[in-house]
């Protein structure tokens, strides 16, 4: 989409795409707001997770899916809910209920909850039947730390349980998991598994302006990136394809810029 001829403009996978995603964090829009942030950012949205727990508090919950969905955008349940699921032992009603709101996208975590990793790929594999399956690695526990090979076993195995894409982890604030408690990139860590994991098959929870860079700068416009706040679509869109200050030359042809 574009308003203007421009050249030297990166070549942006258009909509449906399956690398590339912007996956946006709904922490608790009204239904009106749903409608206006869709007018204005639909084109460039792939995915809306309803953060955390909030399904559970939101009011007309139903009606807020179906507003999502009338737009053909896919919506899925925070890991959080999953895991509020899990430790009650109510699996099984946490399928029922993504059934009953026709969730068809379901995310499996354990950053909240220590969960044996077999059976998170069991659990992975399970709900492959019901919707494509998201899996997130990392723990919100900034004191938890994961070392590189582990994060690589881990995606791996997640991504062979059927998990269509591995999240890394960094919570809403981005300061755990990929990130340090300041919010900068572990950059070693990230080079490290993309030397073993697909790029293509990561969303990198990129919440913070200086991450969404560092990926973009590292993996190009196609980068997936997640935790993506209503009101940053449109920079970050504009980021991607080289119209924003910090990614202004990426693009240009170095003879004529």
């Amino acid at each position: 989409m574009m308003n203007f001829p421009l050249t030297q403009m990166p070549d942006r996978h258009q909509k449906p795409r399956t690398n590339g995603i912007t996956m946006v964090m709904d922490k608790g829009l009204s239904i009106e707001e749903v409608k206006n942030f869709m007018s204005v950012s639909l084109p460039h949205i792939d995915v809306v997770k309803l953060g955390f727990g909030t399904s559970f508090v939101t009011p007309d919950l139903r009606k807020k899916i179906e507003t999502y969905k009338s737009y053909g955008i896919p919506i899925y349940f925070g890991g959080t809910l999953f895991e509020a699921f899990v430790i009650r032992n109510q699996f099984d009603d946490y399928i029922a209920v993504c059934k009953d709101y026709g969730i068809d996208w379901i995310e499996v975590s354990d950053g909240s909850i220590t969960i044996p990793h077999a059976e998170k790929c069991g659990y992975i594999e399970k709900l492959t039947r019901h919707g494509l399956v998201l899996s997130e690695v990392g723990s919100k526990d900034a004191a938890h730390i994961i070392p590189p090979y582990k994060w690589i076993e881990l995606m791996r195995a997640e991504l062979s349980a059927g998990s269509s894409y591995v999240i890394a982890e960094a919570r809403e604030a981005g300061n755990v998991g990929i990130y340090r408690g300041s919010g900068e990139v572990r950059e070693g860590l990230v080079q490290e598994i993309l030397t073993q994991i697909p790029g293509e098959r990561i969303i990198w929870e990129a919440p913070q302006k200086a991450q969404q860079l560092y990926f973009l700068e590292l993996l190009g416009c196609n980068a997936n990136l997640g935790n993506i706040a209503p009101t940053e679509v449109i920079p970050l869109e504009a980021m991607r394809i080289g119209l924003r200050g910090d990614t202004f030359h990426l693009y240009l042809d170095k003879q004529e810029a």
